[in-house]
């Protein structure tokens, strides 16, 4: 029997309350974006934003969530050490985490990759091509060459991030950038996926592909039941 993968969408929150042209783009916040998408392909879905107590994210939610989703920008600083440490505890444990956009600057991944996470942006209204890296990995089903976004934000090169594990989109921007875009990683029993589109003032959420590529991750970097991990001094199996 198929288990139901438990999700929790994390947004800070903060744009959609203060910037009214951003507020029509996502009215339910761009966590509600999100957890529709991910709602509409069958998952069971909370929300937690930055304001709430602990963040939203207390021992008992991120105990009872399979793959965490982190949208953040403008408040990063805001978020306390403390969750910080609790959510990594979580991904070395086995739960995923899938970082959108932004959220490459994030205390959570920066702590995770263990670099600057930093990189060049510029933002011009530009077309966005997400070129497929991995043909037949899990990420991309559905999904076909490319993916071709009319207006978003420029990230580029260099990304001061670790070699990814496996790379699965290339973006090329129509100013003549590239820039690593869809980047999976392991750290511990957690698989991370990092996905770059998904600025605020861009109803990119609303994408069906975006959405498939997020849906996708998300059964990627699900925990899979295995056997525990066991660490430290250990009887033998055999007679020494």
């Amino acid at each position: 029997m198929t288990k139901t993968i438990n999700v929790t969408v994390w947004n800070e929150y903060r744009h959609e309350q203060s910037n009214e042209a951003i507020a029509a783009i996502y009215p339910d916040g761009i966590h509600g974006a999100i957890a529709e998408g991910l709602e509409n392909a069958a998952f069971s879905v909370r929300t937690a934003t930055l304001d709430e107590p602990e963040h939203g994210l207390t021992d008992e939610v991120l105990a009872g969530t399979d793959v965490l989703t982190w949208w953040g920008h403008r408040a990063h600083g805001d978020v306390s050490d403390e969750t910080v440490e609790r959510v990594r505890r979580r991904v070395w444990d086995g739960m995923g985490l899938i970082v959108l956009h932004s959220g490459h600057f994030s205390k959570i991944f920066k702590a995770l990759m263990g670099t600057t996470c930093d990189l060049k942006w510029r933002e011009a209204n530009e077309k966005e091509r997400l070129w497929v890296t991995a043909p037949g990995h899990p990420i991309v089903e559905g999904i076909g060459e490319y993916i071709e976004l009319d207006h978003e934000e420029m990230y580029g090169e260099h990304f001061d991030i670790p070699p990814p594990d496996t790379l699965v989109f290339v973006s090329w921007f129509a100013g003549g950038e590239v820039f690593r875009s869809g980047c999976c990683y392991h750290r511990g029993a957690g698989k991370i996926f990092y996905f770059r589109p998904g600025h605020e003032t861009y109803p990119t959420y609303y994408n069906p592909e975006v959405r498939r590529v997020i849906a996708n991750a998300v059964s990627w970097a699900a925990p899979v039941e295995g056997a525990a991990r066991t660490f430290g001094n250990v009887k033998p199996l055999e007679a020494i």
